[in-house]
């Protein structure tokens, strides 16, 4: 039999979009503490909210929009979305103190938080159900794309250009993110006045998605140790003499994510959640284990294979995973409540983690992440995992029936 049509034009598009903006994100939180610090001679404290509180306005946004994106359409919510990120961006030049900037920034993260959940939910909507591990698979490379090229481009930019040529980069990718919104063809979801009506409720259920929550944590706890690589690699390797090494680590480390991800995907619709998740996250483990270790620039870069490869195939399968137990009409909810527990873990992770380096240091912290991944693994069994292996012995039974 066919397989379902994955790679259509809305497909692509969507995809595309939120290619860029990630690039926007990306180029900007480089290059926003130094931006402080020499503009508007900021203390470090500030220079670092002043990265960090975009984040809290995509939090923020995205704790409301997975309610709200139903009610007023997955379109009408991608486009506001767009159009006020291209006006924030266009607002860096013309801030001239930081106060205004720390604004700029979380308004900022609140179009970007309003965007993403929302070309999320329209992209997983497109996935052929019998393709979903493989369409987010090739969805979230757009995020690893982002990842690699825009921090690379933000620090040649520093180099070699200036703050006021990120902001125009960065305005041109937000208007050209707004045109391609305007090609994107939307499936429209009709709601029961019922569904509506339950929707508009303040209640807990109409800010997360209970059936997301699970596998959200889980992926959480991963981030959270991933954040302490993001956050501590550069003094890590500083201490261990190898930082040449580490400036290659974030490539290797999209690179593993982007060659593992379409065979994971496809693993994922065949053989079903466990068979990609459980090898994940020991392969991360071995990664922590690795980098925690290391001595010499092969095993770091060993380690970003490894931690790459876990780090990919979890975010993506987590995603999928929270799509597939989520009712079409609250798609918007799964993706918002998704990406709220990785923005957590992500957010969290470097505050709690550097409390324990004076105690540890960088390499005793990499082993204690170990240990987390560990209690990880056993929560994702209880809560997913023994249910899934449950539910496909009883569809093998089942098709051994019919046979």
């Amino acid at each position: 039999m066919d397989k379902a049509k994955l790679w259509t034009k809305d497909f692509v598009i969507g995809t595309s979009i939120n290619f860029l903006l990630m690039m926007n994100y990306y180029l900007l939180v480089v290059i926003m503490t130094v931006y402080a610090i020499e503009v508007f001679e900021a203390s470090p404290g500030g220079a670092g909210l002043a990265s960090s509180i975009f984040v809290i306005g995509a939090l923020v946004s995205r704790l409301f929009c997975g309610m709200l994106i139903e009610q007023i359409g997955r379109r009408k919510m991608l486009l506001c979305g767009a159009a006020l990120n291209v006006f924030m961006t266009l607002l860096y030049f013309e801030v001239t103190d930081i106060v205004p900037l720390l604004f700029i920034r979380f308004i900022h993260g609140v179009s970007y938080g309003v965007a993403a959940t929302a070309v999320a939910t329209i992209v997983s909507d497109l996935v052929p159900v019998d393709r979903r591990g493989e369409g987010i698979g090739y969805y979230m490379l757009s995020i690893t794309l982002a990842s690699a090229i825009g921090p690379f481009l933000a620090m040649y930019l520093l180099q070699h250009g200036s703050f006021s040529l990120v902001f125009a980069i960065c305005t041109g990718l937000a208007i050209l993110c707004c045109l391609q919104v305007m090609l994107l063809r939307v499936p429209v979801i009709k709601l029961s006045a019922e569904d509506v009506s339950a929707m508009k409720k303040i209640r807990l259920e109409n800010f997360i998605e209970i059936k997301a929550v699970p596998i959200s944590i889980v992926c959480s706890m991963v981030y959270f140790c991933y954040s302490g690589v993001l956050a501590f690699l550069s003094p890590y390797a500083k201490e261990i003499n190898l930082t040449g090494a580490a400036s290659f680590f974030f490539i290797v480390y999209s690179a593993a994510i982007f060659f593992s991800r379409p065979f994971t995907g496809r693993l994922f619709d065949r053989k079903g959640e466990n068979v990609a998740i459980y090898p994940a996250l020991l392969i991360f483990i071995f990664g922590l284990v690795l980098i925690s270790q290391a001595h010499h620039g092969v095993t770091l870069m060993f380690s970003a294979v490894l931690l790459g490869f876990g780090v990919g195939v979890v975010q993506s399968c987590g995603m999928a995973i929270a799509v597939k137990v989520t009712p079409q009409h609250r798609l918007g909810l799964a993706n918002s409540t998704f990406y709220m527990f990785l923005d957590a873990g992500v957010g969290f992770g470097p505050v709690v983690l550097g409390m324990f380096i004076p105690f540890s240091g960088y390499r005793g912290m990499y082993m204690d992440m170990v240990v987390v991944v560990l209690i990880c693994t056993f929560i994702y069994y209880l809560l997913h995992g023994k249910k899934c292996s449950r539910e496909r012995k009883h569809a093998a039974k089942a098709a051994e029936c019919l046979s």
